[in-house]
């Protein structure tokens, strides 16, 4: 069996802003994200007062 490269599919692996584009990526989700915990988290400490 012969192993070959399928040409089609672009090596992301090798682009040099695949880890720039990794990175924004993680920070649109991420910031939205950590903003909804902390606040979940300060209105959960309401409960406890």
């Amino acid at each position: 069996m012969e192993n070959r490269i399928n040409p089609t599919v672009p090596d992301a692996g090798n682009a040099p802003s695949s880890g720039l584009k990794t990175a924004l990526a993680w920070l649109y989700v991420g910031v939205p994200l950590a903003w909804g915990v902390s606040q979940t988290f300060i209105k959960a400490l309401d409960l406890f007062k």
